[in-house]
């Protein structure tokens, strides 16, 4: 069953609050964070990122943790 809100399209911050609302009130909470995570496009190149890291032993970041106790 759809709900039909009087919304001024015209206005982004009011079309945002109603569908933040709707969301809310069909998927609850966390369903609703879960949703809006999808549209997440992140930034940055994680491929090339993640190979621009230095190599760490595990036993020195153990020694760190264990540091930093």
């Amino acid at each position: 069953m759809s709900k039909q809100f009087a919304v001024n399209l015209n206005n982004p911050a009011e079309v945002r609050r109603v569908g933040i609302s709707a969301l809310n009130d069909a998927l609850g909470p966390a369903g609703m964070t879960i949703f809006l995570q999808q549209f997440e496009s992140g930034t940055g190149d994680y491929t090339k990122e993640k190979y621009e890291q230095p190599d760490v032993p595990l036993a020195d970041l153990a020694a760190q943790l264990r540091a930093d106790e």
